[in-house]
């Protein structure tokens, strides 16, 4: 029970928030530029479920890079960390391959810190 209470369940608990906060952030507040910019390079954008599934199980796998680097780190640290981990090196490869969309940073990035920062708070505070 303590193995599930001190460790699945901050995973959980912060993979659910992560999924919510990608959802809305991508679905409702920058769609728009992920779809418009994809119709300019001549492809279609990916939304099919088996999309939001692969997100799901990143959104698990964010959670338990949070969970491990929450074990040697402060809260800030642990936030800044992931944050970079999860978003920034991301972005870089997208932008890279050159499917990421620049003006959508604008709204990604406070959101992406403040998911980072909930997620690692959740875990910091159930575990």
């Amino acid at each position: 029970m303590k193995y599930f209470r001190n460790i699945i369940l901050p995973i959980l608990a912060a993979t659910l928030w992560i999924s919510i906060s990608e959802f809305v952030r991508n679905e409702f507040i920058v769609k728009s530029f992920w779809t418009n910019h994809y119709i300019g390079l001549g492809l279609t954008f990916p939304s099919e479920p088996v999309n939001g599934a692969v997100w799901g199980i990143w959104s698990l796998m964010f959670a338990i890079a949070i969970f491990i680097i929450s074990k040697k780190f402060t809260l800030f640290q642990t936030a800044l960390l992931s944050w970079f981990v999860g978003f920034v090196l991301m972005w870089f490869v997208l932008g890279n391959l050159g499917v990421l969309p620049y003006g959508l940073l604008v709204y990604a990035i406070p959101l992406s810190i403040l998911e980072a920062f909930v997620a690692s708070w959740i875990i910091k505070k159930l575990s």
